[in-house]
């Protein structure tokens, strides 16, 4: 799996250790992320949980302008998180080469801006131009997926972007709203089921669970063994070493 190690910009992150303030601590972050795993770096510059004070594009765009051409300097992937077209063009226009956008590509700015960079797209599935919005699932959750990415891909299609999109099932942002017991069923059955995406032909982007708890570590193993082509994670030397063992697990004789 290629691994994005995380780093926000946005001072009221969940994940404390990945709040960077300007380029230097950005760069510092970037170099634990790669010596302890990463492949790749994702950025972002405005939360997407519901404590996260939602901020104007110019002033997502003032934490992350600084910060973006430092991280691009560094030769890697790196990929604009954000929901707002705004940030998404200065971003790539600043060195960035992967959109990963989070608001579904649901309005056509955000449609535009993929197509004029001709650049790989992360697609999560959501429901509202707000990441905060996560679709209300009833019923079947991998059926709810299955059938939104139809739809999503619909859209992409009439800007040339299908065969760019990533898939991402959008777990990390949440539900955001339901009990944890809910979620962690809810993640369960969509991770279990990670192969059923396969259909599209198009690869797959999981947001990686990073709190220590042997819940979050059981979802990070299904995730492991599903052989999914990306993670996006705050901890890889957790995500390496599961993989280690799964390996050795696997490995004949063992």
């Amino acid at each position: 799996m290629e691994l994005f190690g995380v780093i926000n910009a946005s001072p009221d992150s969940l994940h404390t250790e990945s709040i960077v303030h300007d380029a230097d601590t950005a760069l510092a972050r970037a170099a634990w992320l790669f010596a302890n795993g990463a492949d790749h770096l994702d950025l972002g510059g405005q939360g997407s949980t519901d404590i996260a004070a939602v901020v104007p594009w110019e002033q997502e765009w003032e934490r992350l302008a600084p910060i973006v051409p430092a991280l691009a300097s560094l030769g890697g992937d790196l990929s604009i998180d954000t929901w707002k077209p705004e940030v998404a063009r200065r971003a790539l226009a600043a060195g960035a080469n992967i959109l990963n956008a989070a608001d579904g590509l649901q309005g056509d700015e955000m449609l535009a801006v993929a197509a004029e960079f001709g650049c790989p797209i992360v697609l999560p599935f959501l429901n509202g131009p707000d990441p905060r919005h996560l679709r209300h699932v009833v019923g079947d959750p991998v059926e709810a997926l299955l059938e939104w990415f139809e739809q999503a891909l619909a859209r992409a299609d009439r800007f040339g972007i299908r065969k760019r999109c990533i898939l991402d099932p959008g777990t990390g942002f949440a539900p955001p709203s339901w009990e944890w017991a809910d979620r962690y069923r809810f993640q369960k059955i969509v991770y279990g089921r990670l192969g059923e995406l396969r259909r599209f032909g198009l690869p797959i982007y999981i947001a990686l669970p990073w709190r220590d708890t042997p819940q979050h570590a059981e979802l990070l193993e299904i995730v492991v063994h599903q052989k999914v082509d990306y993670g996006r994670c705050h901890y890889p030397d957790r995500v390496r070493q599961m993989e280690r063992e799964i390996a050795a697990e696997d490995r004949p004789g063992s």
